[in-house]
């Protein structure tokens, strides 16, 4: 895996979850992403960002609360949400970005 620069770079559409390991509602999410990753298969990449571990990542898309979901494509970003999603909304918003 190449740096974080890298990743989002890609014209591959990738996700990337801002977390923490002591966050309850990030860990509400993670079966849901295990979900949308199955059901999204190759049209998606899925990273996780632990903010306590990339504190400099985290401040340079000023990720204030966690989860933090940023949708890059080409180094741009193509939609951003914080907070808990439900599986459903989440597909229906990823499905119309990508």
């Amino acid at each position: 895996m190449g740096t974080f620069q890298e990743i989002i770079k890609s014209d591959h559409p990738v996700l990337v979850d801002f977390h923490a390991d002591w966050c309850a509602p990030c860990k509400t999410m993670n079966p849901i992403l295990k979900n949308i990753k199955k059901e999204l298969g190759d049209k998606l990449k899925i990273i996780k960002i632990n903010v306590d571990n990339n504190q400099q990542v985290a401040n340079r898309f000023q990720v204030k609360g966690i989860p933090t979901f940023i949708l890059f494509q080409n180094s741009e970003i193509k939609w951003r949400q914080s907070g808990v999603l439900s599986e459903t909304k989440f597909l229906e918003i990823l499905n119309s970005k990508i």
